[in-house]
């Protein structure tokens, strides 16, 4: 006579099987029950961990003293009315990236592109962006020619930590510098690199230093030649710094015939107006610090009269004139940055108008 099946008590009544057979139904819900049970408490925590860093980027951000930033799309082609355009040094998610904000609300909200740069520049659909590539042992560096979605055409080899960038108002030529070796222009013993690219041919202008040197209509012969700060003025003269012989020179420079001929004394990081009249740059001044030498100047191109601004702080920063009548340059703040205005003709006082910001270029 043949046994009954036994029953599982807390089963629904299905017969167990003998002990090669399937696994039981009972305990096959019971797992997928734990399984889902398990998906769902991921899930959560997932969801509770994101919506944490989510409120510690907005604390970031609010104790940074900065606007909220959003990811959005940025363009340089200057459509949408007058843009301020920056590297955001606002704690969060978006820190470093490329970002976007309205020149009438510039301490707003900001829009973030997804691309990170060292320094940025950008005119007329044009961009320039210095990046870094994190090695296992050391970083390297490069130049990024960027289109006005932000996308890059090209790529060129930056051979030390950048330090200056520029578009001409045109957007067919791009300059940058990079620190070859030291990492200040406080001092003497640092060495440059300053190149530039014509976006129309991609003539590649790698070291300006191999340009020659004219002082006084003399040519000059030297092995301590260091070159920086470019700006444009159109699409074949620019200016920039020379150092050489313990001396700084505010130089206009001519890519046609390679030549890099002397202006003016104690001139560094050089900021062509838009009316192109004058020069906004740092002189150093005598008695002040060694290490802070530098005061905000603008230099008369005519008359090549010196206007010493408001700023009494001292400034390693290239300008940016945001129009005719008034320049726009970083100081040191919470969160690496702050943009400052002021006069460019000695009247005025500083005022802080962006935080957290680096790297400014204006479009539209």
């Amino acid at each position: 006579m043949t046994a009954p099946a036994t029953v599982d008590p807390v089963s629904d009544g299905t017969p167990e099987p003998g002990p090669d057979g399937p696994a039981p139904v009972s305990v096959r819900r019971k797992l997928l029950v734990l399984l889902v049970a398990v998906l769902l408490l991921a899930g959560v925590g997932t969801g509770a961990v994101w919506w944490a860093g989510q409120r510690a980027d907005r604390r970031d951000q609010e104790q940074a003293g900065g606007p909220p930033v959003r990811e959005g799309r940025v363009s340089l082609d200057g459509a949408g009315g007058r843009q301020l355009l920056l590297r955001n040094l606002a704690w969060g998610p978006h820190r470093d990236e490329i970002a976007a904000v309205p020149a009438a609300d510039p301490d707003g909200p900001r829009t973030a592109s997804g691309v990170k740069c060292l320094r940025f520049h950008a005119a007329a659909g044009t961009g320039i962006c210095l990046q870094a590539e994190h090695g296992a042992l050391d970083d390297t560096y490069h130049a990024s020619v960027l289109d006005s979605s932000l996308h890059e055409v090209r790529r060129f080899p930056a051979p030390g930590i950048p330090t200056r960038a520029r578009v001409s108002p045109s957007g067919h030529l791009v300059g940058w510098t990079v620190f070859v070796s030291g990492d200040s222009y406080a001092g003497t013993n640092f060495s440059t690199r300053t190149a530039i690219v014509d976006t129309r041919t991609w003539q590649f202008y790698d070291n300006l230093e191999n340009f020659r040197l004219v002082e006084d209509g003399h040519p000059v012969q030297a092995s301590d030649v260091n070159v920086w700060g470019v700006t444009f003025a159109d699409d074949g003269g620019f200016y920039a710094t020379v150092a050489t012989g313990g001396r700084t020179h505010l130089v206009r420079g001519d890519l046609a015939t390679r030549t890099l001929t002397t202006l003016h004394q104690n001139v560094e990081c050089p900021s062509l107006s838009p009316d192109g009249t004058r020069i906004a740059y740092k002189k150093r001044v005598e008695g002040a610090d060694p290490a802070a030498p530098w005061r905000l100047y603008v230099l008369d191109l005519a008359t090549m009269a010196e206007t010493a601004t408001a700023e009494q702080r001292d400034i390693d920063d290239q300008a940016l004139w945001s129009d005719d009548r008034t320049l726009l340059y970083s100081m040191p703040g919470d969160y690496g940055s702050d943009l400052w205005t002021v006069p460019a003709d000695g009247t005025g006082a500083p005022v802080r108008l962006v935080r957290s910001a680096v790297a400014p270029a204006y479009l539209g």
